[in-house]
């Protein structure tokens, strides 16, 4: 009998699906980097774009062993993470994922993950609170400018040769009220401040007094909506959310108002407020989101007094890093057992 020692076979690398575009787009980004020297294999979303249910599902399948994963958190092959961006997942997803431990969203929001899913089937689910709010909040003052100064119209019309004359609205003065103040809409609060704006907020899940204590004024929804003259919105979307700024509280505002959205669309009724804009009832909107992304269809896009991004408030080179590093940091140490600093499930 030969003493030889039997070759141990090769262990695959526990793989980890990425999908958020920003993060995607540099291969050798340090959070990727992180994940490789942690022995993990991260596969990139070859799309280049948010997925819905379906494309994860089917990209999932693509990338499942040929058998039945082992039970070591180190080895067995299929996607045992995911790093995941503004997709779609449900409980399809999720089932199309057998060796799934941990779902790390990058970001704060878990609006588009099945937590109860998660749950029933032992995947946790963790976020990244804080690490866009800064980029978020700077995004929404500058479509606030961009609305208020007809930024992208008199761009457009000097690049065309013309030159074009505005009728813009001063900030300073006016009165902000912001829909939600958490981390953004502080930030948002400060910058309003510093412009010289009155600032009020209505946020549920905080009480009056630290409302007040962090800088603005707390008033209800309705009064809110009477009373700004800029009115941005930062709050989660749930069912009790949905619609939030509908066709009657937007009557509430004031006819050289401006609405700024950096949340979630479907916060705001889309049609009520084109029919707004058409009235000559809002002096314009800001939308960095839509209730159907891409926002091909949305009657808002387009709009000679709407200023449009794609869902691009945390992407900055800063925001990035921060997401990237709080999700790779949180996911891996799921993966070793351990409780991620930033578990929602």
């Amino acid at each position: 009998m030969s003493d030889a020692p039997v070759p141990e076979e090769p262990v695959e690398a526990p793989r980890v699906l990425i999908t958020p575009t920003s993060l995607c787009r540099d291969p050798d980004a340090a959070p990727l980097r992180r994940l490789r020297a942690a022995g993990v294999e991260p596969v990139l979303n070859p799309h280049g774009r948010p997925l819905s249910a379906a494309e994860l599902v089917e990209l999932l399948g693509s990338l499942a062993p040929a058998t039945a994963p082992t039970a070591s958190p180190r080895g067995g092959g299929g996607v045992r993470g995911l790093v995941a961006g503004l997709d779609e997942i449900t409980a399809d997803v999720l089932d199309a994922a057998p060796a799934l431990q941990v779902v790390a969203r990058y970001g704060v929001g878990t609006d588009r993950v099945d937590l109860e899913a998660a749950r029933r089937r032992g995947v946790r689910v963790t976020n990244a609170p804080g690490s866009n709010a800064q980029a978020v909040a700077e995004l929404a003052v500058g479509l606030m400018f961009a609305v208020a100064r007809e930024i992208p119209r008199l761009d457009a019309g000097v690049r065309a040769g013309g030159w074009p004359r505005g009728a813009g609205l001063e900030l300073s003065g006016r009165t902000l009220g912001l829909v939600g103040f958490g981390a953004i809409g502080r930030r948002v609060a400060a910058a309003a401040a510093g412009l010289g704006m009155e600032v009020l907020a209505h946020d549920p899940g905080r009480s009056d007094d630290d409302v007040a204590a962090d800088g603005a004024a707390p008033v209800d929804l309705d009064e809110l909506c009477r009373r700004s003259g800029v009115v941005s919105l930062h709050v989660p979307l749930l069912e009790s959310t949905r619609h939030l700024l509908d066709a009657r509280r937007l009557a509430l505002l004031a006819d050289d108002a401006i609405v700024i959205n950096t949340a979630r669309g479907g916060l705001l009724d889309e049609q009520a407020a084109r029919e707004a804009l058409d009235a000559g009832t809002l002096h314009g909107v800001g939308l960095d989101a839509y209730a159907v992304e891409p926002p091909t269809e949305s009657v808002l896009v387009g709009h000679e007094r709407t200023v449009t991004t794609p869902h691009a408030g945390a992407h900055t080179a800063e925001a990035v890093e921060r997401m990237g590093t709080m999700a790779v940091e949180n996911l891996l140490a799921e993966l070793a057992g351990r409780p991620g600093p930033d578990r929602v499930v």
